[in-house]
């Protein structure tokens, strides 16, 4: 058991030495195979008795991403030319910075510090993508060690569906919740409510923090597929590896048991291939969807038919809970439209019993700071999203259309969750989107560059 955590440290003097010995990818070392056993880390290394040592364990996320960033500007040679996107999150951060030190609300410097990690640390994750020299990442590399992370998930997975156990009851997961977040141990098997439907059927999180966070690490797996299958053709090259890590993360999708993350599951693949133009399996899904359709309308009945309409009415009282959680910030943000403060909605109050808004990433971000650093957020979204499209549509190069379509796949994908939960909680999904969007806007930036250097150079002959 003890083997986590020790990977866990394991992970971050990797990255530290790779970092230090200029070797830019040692930034990845730490986000894909310490992030996804982060919490579990944490919570055995608190059972064992190490508790001491757990907030040490918490900064080393934030100290790897800083180090990589200084790291990286301090190599930089060229003078940066900021991009748009660049501009929006700088904007962000320092718009919301600025609340650290308006005299809003009740909380105490260090809870809206705290506050402001939880929403603006994603820019310093970014910009460490963006001074990254995108030569120095092997794409082919890291996305097939992302598909392993994904086989060695459904391992752990099969471990816990055949005794029907969590893997969280083993792991001191309950003790370490309540002690460092004051989250008292809830729901039908001594955990948190999150673990269970509504129904009573269990959820499964593998090694991740939560089954929400193990969903969503499946929309990372099945966008590295795509982007690892797709060919300068569009033409969908599956080897044997592949096939068995999609079907890998269809056992996670499944015994994750996330209705937002099964949706965006099947709306990535749907989207891919619009964009790949695949006509064939796509008039084929067509049918399929018809048929679904009729079938839950027709024949369909029970507990599957219950599940499905309950959550497209909003009947059952998950959904009832993401509604009123939902209104009760967009109340705040109405009558508040600079916002409340820092820490008034998402983990600082949450541990005080006195949380406003919630189950919504951008309803968090529009309690406590308002409506400006909402549009932000959601501009800087649209940009990567439209940068990532437009280099996988224009660009002949492997490399740059497997970073854009896995960047597409994702950013639609992760589109539901965001709206029904703080989805920048998820620190593995969260760290590995903004890094990658930053490296995109560095593949970009290089690439206009090297366009108006030629054109000067042709100017002058």
């Amino acid at each position: 058991m003890f083997i986590f955590p020790c990977l866990y440290i394991a992970s971050f003097f990797t990255a530290i030495y790779q970092l230090f010995n200029r070797k830019q990818e040692g930034i990845l070392y730490f986000i894909v195979f310490a992030l996804p056993i982060y919490i579990t880390s944490l919570s055995i290394a608190n059972m064992y008795g190490f508790s001491a040592i757990i907030p040490a364990l918490q900064f080393c996320k934030e100290l790897v991403i800083l180090i990589a960033l200084f790291s990286y500007l301090y190599k930089q040679n060229l003078q940066i030319r900021l991009q748009t996107t660049d501009w929006l999150v700088l904007s962000y951060f320092c718009y919301n910075l600025l609340y650290v030190l308006l005299p809003l609300g009740t909380y105490s410097i260090m809870e809206k510090l705290i506050a402001l990690k939880g929403i603006s640390f994603f820019p310093f994750v970014y910009f460490a993508g963006r001074f990254c020299k995108p030569n120095e990442i092997n794409l082919n590399k890291w996305f097939h060690y992302l598909c392993i992370l994904a086989i060695l998930t459904g391992a752990l997975l099969l471990f816990e569906i055949i005794p029907y156990v969590h893997f969280q009851t083993y792991t001191g997961y309950a003790d370490f919740n309540s002690r460092f977040f004051n989250v008292e141990p809830a729901g039908h098997y001594g955990l948190t409510w999150t673990f269970e439907s509504i129904s009573g059927i269990k959820r499964f999180a593998s090694f991740f923090s939560m089954p929400l966070e193990h969903a969503a690490a499946t929309l990372i797996s099945i966008s590295v597929i795509a982007a690892l299958a797709t060919n300068k053709k569009n033409k969908i090259i599956l080897q044997p590896f592949l096939v068995f890590s999609f079907l890998i993360t269809l056992l996670s999708i499944f015994f994750a048991f996330s209705r937002a993350a099964f949706a965006s599951y099947f709306l990535m693949i749907y989207v891919y291939l619009l964009i790949t133009k695949n006509k064939a399996v796509l008039k084929l899904i067509n049918w399929g969807i018809v048929f679904i359709t009729l079938a839950i309308l027709i024949w369909l009945n029970g507990d599957i038919y219950e599940v499905i309409t309950s959550t497209i009415d909003f009947s059952d009282s998950s959904s009832v809970s993401h509604v009123l959680e939902w209104l009760a910030g967009i109340q705040s943000i109405g009558n508040h439209p600079l916002g409340l403060g820092l820490g008034y909605s998402g983990r600082i109050s949450g541990s005080f019993g006195d949380n406003i808004g919630g189950e919504n990433q951008l309803i968090i971000i529009g309690v406590q700071t308002g409506i400006i650093t909402m549009l932000l957020y959601l501009a800087i979204y649209w940009q990567v999203l439209k940068n990532a499209f437009n280099l996988f549509i224009k660009s002949k190069s492997s490399k740059e259309r497997k970073i854009g379509l896995m960047l597409v796949l994702l950013k639609i994908g992760i589109i539901i969750p965001l709206l029904t939960a703080e989805a920048e909680t998820y620190l593995f999904i969260s760290y590995l989107i903004w890094f990658f969007s930053g490296l995109l806007i560095s593949i970009i930036s290089i690439k206009q560059t090297y366009h108006k250097s030629i054109q000067s150079n042709e100017v002058r002959n």
